[in-house]
């Protein structure tokens, strides 16, 4: 495998779950690479399938009622027709994922040091005295003061930016290849959010993983991200680089993003601009377009967002956009009216 090909792979993953009500399309054929020492952002509203992919990557539906198709490959190996247990030997090793909540995903019943010692035992033959040591080297690696006795401390014990370190210590402590990262700031005050960020890029250029960062923060993935996802109902609505997301973003629910994040580096006279509108139930999504209820354009392209459903297509280097208004008619849109408002 060569450095120009791509460490994960997905290839139109589908996840979808039976209920009572129907089918729900958590995510609706998602496809995207990630290569090695480079961090991929996916970014967008709660329910637009962004935490359902990560699990899906980490196998973690496995067993459930989760109807689960398309391909993810990683470094070659593909995960989705391989076996649970397969899969379990790779989770730790090979891949590793930061929760949302590290007060719920680590138990509360064991001392922080003994679950991370667990996870390195796993995957590592060595003895508990020789895990130990590298829980306690891990825990000072991820900041932590006086990490030989916080090792013995309870999660409860653990302020919530103290929580998340020791979620990334035990994330890193068998040196993935690649982390996932969901909603890795959540709920933590921004002093601590920059830390954790500066965490995240400092380790990732340490071990050269690929890393995917989960957020609907767009503020997180401009400080960390290379390449940007923006995903609406369960599918990538637009893709590029972070410069071409920020920069010239071509996807109506794109701009709405960006028109309802505040801004520090100028001076703001008008209120910011929500999206309007909901988004769409997963179960019965609309017709056409999922945005279309919701698009301030959708009368500009002669009613084709109401019954076709616009395809992910390349419009420049690497930049693709689901979209079925005009390219120059999207463009003067930003130009005109989107981009001095922001």
């Amino acid at each position: 495998m060569t450095d120009s090909q791509p460490f994960l792979e997905v290839r139109d993953l589908k996840v979808h779950f039976p209920t009572d009500d129907g089918l729900v399309k958590s995510v609706d054929g998602l496809s995207f690479a990630l290569e090695r020492g480079k961090t991929l952002g996916i970014v967008g509203e709660s329910g637009s399938g962004k935490s359902v992919t990560s699990l899906s990557i980490m196998g973690l539906h496995k067993g459930g009622s989760a109807r689960i198709s398309g391909e993810v490959l990683l470094d070659g190996q593909e995960l989705v027709g391989a076996s649970a247990e397969e899969v379990r030997l790779l989770r730790g090793k090979r891949m590793a994922m930061i929760f949302q909540d590290p007060l719920s995903a680590m138990h509360p019943y064991y001392t922080v040091g003994h679950q991370i010692i667990e996870a390195y035992r796993v995957h590592n033959q060595v003895t508990k005295a020789v895990a130990r040591k590298h829980a306690i080297d891990m825990l000072d690696r991820v900041g932590i003061p006086q990490p030989d006795r916080r090792v013995d401390a309870y999660p409860h014990q653990f302020s919530g930016g103290m929580r998340q370190r020791a979620m990334i210590a035990m994330a890193l402590s068998c040196d993935p290849d690649l982390l996932i990262a969901d909603e890795p700031t959540t709920a933590l005050d921004v002093t601590v959010q920059a830390q954790i960020l500066d965490l995240i890029r400092d380790l990732q250029s340490e071990f050269n993983s690929a890393v995917i960062i989960i957020t609907h923060d767009l503020g997180v993935v401009a400080e960390l991200a290379d390449d940007i996802q923006v995903m609406y109902a369960g599918r990538a609505i637009e893709y590029g680089t972070a410069e071409d997301i920020f920069e010239r973003p071509q996807h109506p629910y794109t701009w709405g993003l960006l028109g309802s994040m505040p801004r520090i580096d100028r001076e703001r006279t008008e209120r910011l601009i929500p999206i309007k509108g909901t988004p769409p139930s997963l179960i019965n999504p609309p017709p056409g377009c999922p945005f279309n209820p919701r698009c301030n354009y959708s009368e500009l392209n002669g009613g084709q967002s109401e019954t076709e459903r616009p395809e992910l297509l390349e419009i420049g280097a690497g930049h693709k956009v689901a979209c079925h208004l005009d390219p120059a008619r999207r463009q003067q849109i930003w130009d005109t009216e989107i981009k001095p408002k922001l």
